[in-house]
């Protein structure tokens, strides 16, 4: 027995110090299972941890050797539930003794001869055991000994890992936890919008707590109200109200604790479950109410952990927490919603005074559809009112006029008459190509109108009092989600204000002459209202006014659009045709008059000439014959021929003439590369050049038909062109036409100005602005001409008797 005791001697130090090295339950595991393979070849070893003693399983940590086993055996199954119930050394040998059913957890090729269990016990508690499988003999007594040995300083390793490692998953949890409430806390606040931030609490209590569903109620006056879910809930829908005492949400609002519910015949949940299919209901259900400062303001409902476990208070302390991170966000997001209540009384307020404080029908229409977009995010408001018997488009916002022809106005007073034939406000709203209608025939209208506009939500009620119908005011926007209930709330509120400003603004209205008298009597009352040396001092001025405005003159000029013209342009054109032989000018070249520009091919003219003078000098020398033999007959007729052959060479060498193209005036060659008309064929008439005299330019200056009298020949003008923005050219009117042009909706006359040129600045097509001169005149005259014209011509247009 000595020498086998030697044989299995533990090393202890050197195992002491390879699970002191480790700290996890694995790796010391691993160092037990290593050691012990290392006492007995061939021999299979598993160490087995129970890792959690409330829910005690067999966990394998470390195998050494040719054998696989089941991560997680049952605690109480087999040779390992054997060893769990006697806790000390089990030995099995191959026989009756030893079945395969006994290890159906080990995945294990060949005939097993051996199986051995040593439990690892720490302080009276089974932390583990060692499992031994020998296929080729039996254990030795020593060997065994030496097992209980190593499993001597292997149980409290054990133990001591599995604190450690439950100390850190703890500590990891509680940084998670730690985590989760900062991104809780960071996505509450990142939004101040309550609809919002409902939805976005509800979905995020569902993700932290693992939950099916997660219902969020909300304090509505005396009652609770649910206002979001997440998850399936089929035990009670949104928008479920409970009073105080009443259901587990009412409970916590009378009394203001949180719920746990982890027995699934617990009352509560018996009664939530009535009506539902079986195994779709609530099992568990833990509730914390929303407190801001000790006020309840909602009660929060977690319902069945997705892992088939109740509740605990662990899951109950968590929702507590995180429900004071929501309280936080909902508060700032009703201080949000307060300000902006506060916002829409004080533009409400603002819109009530201005039409309240006016009859003038135009103002009430432009306050009602124009002011509340201060605060109501519509993209377009309109009213239309009722004018005998038929309703009328009268104002719409942004607009200042509205034009009946315009197809975008049509198609909104359609729709307002549309909408006129019901006595109830309407309200549809089209998301995601869905109109949000009951009536088949209001879906199809909208989804045309929606379609043509490009809108998503019309809202329109009518504007009626005891006396009948006003008319209509709607509202439009691309988002579906525009209105608020404290936007409808205002919009009535508004409406009822309207009505009566409308009402009465249309009744002062139809008062004779009232648009005449009403801004009168308006200033008359501010004026008797001032202070009497005020008084007097106004009047004082005023008659200063007037005075300089009826004696004192001072220039007049009229002015328009001025484009320069040459003074004289001269077209250069043969008398008869021939190919262009040669040029001698260029464009932009200063010719003198007189000046040759091109030679046409001249053969033709020239053997003309030449026939001719031979035709002359054999008539002429026949006359002289004739005249020596005298032969009077004959001479008489050689002397018609020579007077006709002298005809003929005038009439040649002019021709010839005519082929070298000459400049009758000074000036500057205008023609485009007029050098490349050599070789050109030019017909009689066709033009071969221009030649402008810009010496001398003319500016025509558009002048309007009702300032065309003031003009006169000799008058002077400045003229000041877009080329030479800081030079001022003088002239004088040559001429103002005698007929008009028609330009766009008025009648023009060119008053024409002679501007000296010598320079050559001025080139024709240049454009700019010229002023003439039109004499002198009183100030008033000047200021006030085109009112004055204008006023007689309607008071003569209704009256017309002088």
């Amino acid at each position: 027995m000595s020498s086998q005791r030697t044989a299995f001697a533990v090393p202890v130090a050197e195992l002491a110090a390879a699970l002191l090295a480790r700290q996890e339950v694995i790796p010391r595991a691993q160092a037990i299972a290593n050691e012990v393979a290392e006492l007995l070849p061939d021999t299979a070893i598993a160490v087995y941890v129970v890792v959690d003693q409330e829910n005690p399983a067999w966990t394998a940590k470390a195998t050494s050797g040719e054998i696989t086993v089941s991560e997680e055996v049952d605690f109480e199954a087999g040779v390992l539930g054997a060893l769990a119930e006697k806790r000390s050394l089990l030995v099995f040998e191959a026989g009756k003794k030893l079945q395969r059913e006994m290890y159906a957890h080990l995945d294990i090729r060949r005939r097993v001869v051996a199986l051995a269990y040593v439990p690892l016990i720490a302080n009276d508690t089974l932390v583990g055991a060692i499992e031994l499988v020998q296929c080729a003999q039996t254990f030795p007594d020593a060997m065994l000994t030496a097992v209980n040995e190593i499993a001597d300083l292997a149980a409290p390793a054990i133990a001591a890992a599995l604190s450690y490692e439950g100390e850190r998953n703890s500590n990891l949890q509680s940084i998670s936890r730690v985590a989760q409430m900062y991104d809780l806390e960071k996505v509450f606040n990142s939004t101040l919008e309550m609809e919002e931030l409902l939805g976005t609490i509800a979905t995020k209590f569902q993700e932290v707590m693992n939950v099916q569903a997660v219902n969020l109620w909300m304090v509505n006056g005396d009652v609770l109200e649910l206002m979001e879910s997440a998850g399936p809930d089929p035990t009670i829908p949104v928008g479920t109200v409970q009073a105080e005492g009443e259901g587990i949400a009412g409970g916590i609002s009378e009394n203001g604790e949180p719920v746990l519910i982890d027995d699934p015949q617990d009352e509560r949940l018996q009664n939530r479950n009535q009506g539902v299919q079986e195994g779709s209901g609530v099992f568990s259900i833990v509730a914390a109410p929303l407190l801001e400062h000790e006020n309840l303001v909602g009660v929060v409902e977690a319902v069945n952990r997705l892992d088939g476990a109740p509740f605990d208070e662990d899951d109950q302390f968590l929702l507590t927490n995180i429900c004071e991170t929501a309280s936080n966000a909902l508060h700032n997001a009703s201080l949000l919603q307060a300000e902006r209540k506060v916002e829409i009384l004080q533009a409400l307020v603002q819109v009530s005074g201005e039409i309240t404080s006016t009859l003038n029908l135009d103002r009430v229409l432009e306050a009602v559809v124009n002011r509340p977009g201060a605060v109501i995010p519509y993209e377009q408001a309109a009213i239309a009112l009722e004018q005998r018997g038929r309703l009328q488009l009268k104002s719409v916002s942004g607009r200042t006029e509205i034009n009946p022809g315009d197809v975008e106005m049509k198609r909104l007073k359609d729709m307002l008459e549309w909408a006129s034939i019901s006595d109830e406000e309407i309200f549809v709203t089209q998301r995601d190509d869905k109109i949000d209608s009951d009536r088949e025939e209001t879906r199809a209208k909208f989804e045309e109108y929606f379609s043509q506009t490009g809108r998503h939500a019309f809202f329109s009620l009518p504007l009626a009092d005891d006396d009948g119908r006003v008319g209509i005011l709607a509202f439009e926007s691309s988002d579906p989600d525009f209105l608020t209930p404290a936007h409808i709330e205002m919009i009535h509120i508004l409406a009822g204000q309207a009505t009566v400003a409308l009402r009465n603004a249309s009744l002062y209205k139809e008062v004779p002459l009232i648009s005449v008298l009403e801004p009168l009597l308006e200033k008359k009352r501010k004026f008797l209202a001032l202070e009497k040396r005020r008084r007097t001092l106004f009047i004082a001025i005023t008659v200063a006014v007037v005075l300089i405005l009826t004696f004192v003159p001072i220039p007049m000029r009229v002015d328009g659009a001025a484009a320069v013209a040459p003074a004289h342009l001269a077209q250069i054109r043969p008398q008869f045709g021939g190919v262009v032989n040669k040029v001698y000018v260029h464009e932009g070249q200063h010719v003198e008059a007189g000046d040759l520009l091109a030679d046409l091919a001249d053969w033709n003219y020239r053997d003309a000439l030449a026939a001719a003078q031979a035709k002359y000098a054999i008539a002429n020398a026949e006359m002289n014959r004739a005249l020596a033999a005298n032969d009077g007959t004959e001479a008489g007729i050689q002397h018609a021929q020579v007077a006709y052959w002298a005809a003929e060479v005038d009439r040649a060498r002019q021709r010839l003439e005519a082929t070298h193209l000459r400049t009758p005036i000074a000036g500057w060659v205008t023609t485009p590369r007029v050098e490349d008309m050599v070789g050109t064929q030019l017909s009689p008439g066709d033009r071969f050049a221009e030649v402008a005299d810009t010496s001398r330019s003319t500016v025509d200056v558009a002048i309007d038909e009702e300032e065309v009298n003031l003009l006169h020949r000799g008058r002077w003008g400045d003229v000041k062109l877009d080329a030479f923005p800081m030079r001022t050219f003088q002239g004088t009117v040559e001429v103002v036409s005698p007929t008009s042009e028609a330009s766009a909706d008025s009648r023009i006359f060119y008053a024409r100005l002679a501007i000296p040129n010598h320079d050559g600045l001025l080139r024709a097509g240049m454009q700019g602005r010229a002023k003439i001169s039109a004499g002198w005149h009183p100030v008033g005259y000047v200021l006030f001409r085109r009112i004055g014209m204008w006023a007689y011509g309607k008071l003569w247009s209704w009256f017309g008797w002088w």
